[in-house]
């Protein structure tokens, strides 16, 4: 079976880089820090929409794509400092993989720093490949990250889960015909009001009776 998880909020704790790093943009163009945890709300569809969310009306239009720069330059060298996997998790996807199931990565995090902190944290192995947000002409919910794994894992929708911590999620397995799993720790479980997934879990191994054995999954 071919399971596509998202990264922050799903495997990854990186709500506090994140905050920092956005934290210190503000500061870079002279604006005041905001609270956490609205930054975190903005997470989930891509460094640009997170910086216009966080900054969009206190600057110029021109003067975004600076703060962009800025932001993924910070983050990049601050991206380990606090980032943590949830509990379980690596313990989880290593049962998955031992089981013969295809691990991917799909997250609208920039691809360079996502690999980066999978192989610090030392998954990289584990993944059949990992796509960011600039991995394609559209980031999610659009369904081409999801097609493009299924096409190279040579599985079809019925042999796919998409595991996710946000509505972002959700809309991007409705678009590639496959089912989701929604998490319940990640940074936005309000969104699954709006988009309900298949199956709501609330700790990394409830994921491993929801999988078929890799043999019957092919």
């Amino acid at each position: 079976m071919l399971l596509i998880f998202d990264l922050d909020g799903t495997l990854i704790d990186s709500a506090h880089d994140l905050a920092v790093s956005m934290n210190a943009t503000r500061r870079c163009f002279g604006l005041p820090e905001i609270d956490p945890a609205l930054i975190y709300s903005y997470v989930g569809s891509g460094a640009a929409v997170l910086i216009q969310r966080a900054m969009g009306g206190h600057l110029p239009e021109e003067r975004l794509a600076d703060a962009l720069k800025f932001f993924l330059r910070f983050y990049r060298s601050h991206a380990l400092e606090h980032t943590r996997l949830y509990p379980g998790v690596r313990e989880t996807l290593l049962e998955l993989s031992q089981s013969g199931h295809r691990l991917a990565v799909l997250t609208n995090k920039p691809v360079r720093i996502s690999t980066d902190i999978l192989a610090a944290l030392g998954l990289a192995p584990l993944f059949l490949r990992v796509y960011g947000g600039d991995s394609f002409p559209a980031k999610k919910p659009d369904p081409a990250g999801a097609l493009a794994l299924m096409s190279e894992a040579a599985v079809g929708a019925a042999a796919t889960l998409l595991v996710g911590d946000s509505g972002v999620d959700v809309r991007t397995a409705r678009n590639a015909g496959i089912r989701c799993c929604g998490v319940a720790w990640g940074f936005q479980p309000e969104g699954f009001e709006l988009d309900p997934p298949d199956v709501l879990i609330h700790r990394p191994r409830e994921l491993l009776p929801l999988v078929q054995p890799a043999h019957s999954a092919q």
